[in-house]
């Protein structure tokens, strides 16, 4: 029964992806900051600290503004944000209301050299990934990317996770490091990045450099097809049921053909897609196609004990998993708690994009 059922949802999860991608929109509704829920109670002092490090990249008026603000003043932030932005509320063809869940920074342990406890490689981006820029070929696609390789001359999909597991990659990627864990692997390349605890006991920082391009396909939808996990779907019983089946792990994880490859970072914390430091509670990842990293962005949500999380983020990062106009993934930050909150996280939500006063915005008054 459990082949057939591999079977089934390979076919299921194989016709998803054939299938064009759906098209959407982002509409703006111009709001004024009362619109917020909780905006008043927010620290939003914490999210000056998030956004400095997003204006340490660009140079804009608002930017200089925000030296000016005093370290922890609350009222300040709220005073600035008033007189540097406008919020506006998003909304995709679904609506306003769309998924929040949340990443947090992993941890693992490595060696420098393979050795039978170690034998897990952690890849640096190989030399022959190409990404192209499609909106250099039509203004149509403006934000969208392809990747892959060049093999005689025709430039097709890069090596799927199958085949990288396969040993694919052997002379010609460079190993970064090396785990002891194919699991804590696979989750590290869920979150983005982590800390890896050496053999030597020092911490060596990773995170996302870039990925394959195949199409990212939740393992957990795969294992509810299989009826093998009941929902709600948590990290947590993923997790545990890779590790209680360890010889069929490696195809379940393979049914996600996408791959993240790896960089070693230094500094005071694991960095986003925008290259910025994240800032645990503060970061937000979204979806580039529709928000411009460096937003900030105010939620309305809720943890996974019904907690409401209504503050202000700043969109700092990108995920495979994280498509779509109204969209959002909660950087916890680092530890056992943050894994457990960030793990258990799927709640329904809205969000407001607050743009700059000075830049003419697409959106309906």
């Amino acid at each position: 029964m459990l082949v057939f059922a591999r079977m089934t949802v390979l076919f299921l999860l194989s016709a998803c992806a054939a299938l064009p991608p759906q098209s959407d929109h982002l509409t703006l509704t111009k709001a004024e900051f009362s619109d917020l829920p909780g905006w008043e109670d927010d620290h939003q002092s914490e999210a000056v600290h998030a956004l400095a490090r997003s204006c340490g990249a660009m140079k804009s008026p608002a930017c200089t503004a925000l030296t000016k603000v005093p370290e922890g003043d609350d009222a300040a932030a709220r005073a600035y944000f008033a007189e540097w932005f406008q919020p506006y509320a998003a909304s995709g063809e679904d609506g306003r209301e769309g998924l929040f869940t949340g990443y947090f920074e992993a941890t693992l342990q490595g060696s420098w050299k393979k050795t039978a406890r170690f034998n897990t490689p952690l890849y640096a981006k190989p030399k022959d990934l190409i990404t192209a820029d499609l909106g250099v070929f039509n203004p149509e696609w403006k934000g969208r990317k392809l990747t892959g390789k060049v093999e005689k001359q025709k430039f097709v999909p890069y090596d799927s996770r199958a085949a990288i597991s396969d040993g694919s990659l052997k002379n010609r990627a460079r190993v970064l490091l090396w785990v002891d864990d194919p699991i804590d692997a696979f989750f590290l390349a869920v979150q983005g990045s982590g800390r890896v605890r050496m053999t030597d006991g020092r911490v060596t920082h990773i995170s996302y450099d870039s990925a394959n391009g195949r199409a990212y396909v939740a393992i957990g939808r795969a294992l509810l097809l299989m009826k093998v996990i009941q929902p709600p779907v948590t990290m947590e019983k993923i997790r545990s049921y890779l590790a209680n089946h360890s010889g069929d792990a490696e195809e379940i994880m393979n049914f996600d053909a996408s791959y993240v490859f790896f960089k070693i970072t230094h500094g005071d914390g694991p960095k986003g897609a925008e290259g910025v430091a994240l800032t645990p509670q503060r970061s937000l990842a979204v979806d580039p196609v529709f928000v411009k990293l460096g937003t900030p962005v105010w939620i309305d949500t809720m943890d996974a004990d019904a907690v409401p999380l209504q503050r202000l983020m700043i969109a700092q990062d990108t995920g495979g998993a994280i498509k779509g106009p109204v969209r959002g993934d909660f950087f916890w930050g680092f530890g056992a708690n943050a894994a457990t909150k960030a793990g258990a996280m799927q709640s329904p939500g809205r969000y407001y994009l607050l743009l700059p006063k000075d830049v003419t915005h697409d959106a309906q008054e």
